[in-house]
């Protein structure tokens, strides 16, 4: 189930899956970035943009600056979490996410802020996100 508040605050649901996790059963430090990965996507898909249609209708593609993240608790297989994405500061061609990976009893096990800027898919440089789409996310703010 989708949730979208008012303050952009977005929640997607993950299963831990046994490729998820290293050999000592937790929770491998890389997936969390695919976790957080999908949120955004799916983000993005709640707010009625697909990221595909974005790159071949308007020319623009989202690729990640930065990240700091801090692991706060082991995860293990077959763990159900509850992923974020949420809008902290929007600009005219970036986005800052803070994003929160959390037990489904609101218990905090990693945390990330993540710099996404909005690049000209044909040249990879950075370009202004679209008025509609940047209009849509203030909207949310």
């Amino acid at each position: 189930m989708l949730d979208v508040s008012e303050k952009s605050r977005f929640r997607w649901p993950i299963r831990v899956y046994y490729e998820d996790t290293d050999a000592g059963g937790v929770v491998y430090h890389a997936s969390y970035l695919r976790f957080f990965e999908r949120a955004r996507t799916e983000f993005l898909r709640a707010l009625g943009f697909e990221q595909d249609e974005l790159r071949c209708q308007y020319g623009i593609l989202f690729a990640v600056r930065s990240m700091q993240i801090e692991y706060v608790k082991a995860v293990r297989f077959n763990d159900a979490l509850s992923v974020s994405a949420e809008v902290e500061q929007l600009k005219s061609a970036s986005l800052n996410f803070k994003q929160l990976a959390t037990r489904q009893d609101n218990e905090l096990v990693c945390e990330a802020r993540v710099r996404v800027v909005c690049l000209a898919a044909e040249s990879f440089r950075p370009t202004a996100i679209p008025d509609f789409l940047l209009q849509r996310l203030k909207h949310d703010l």
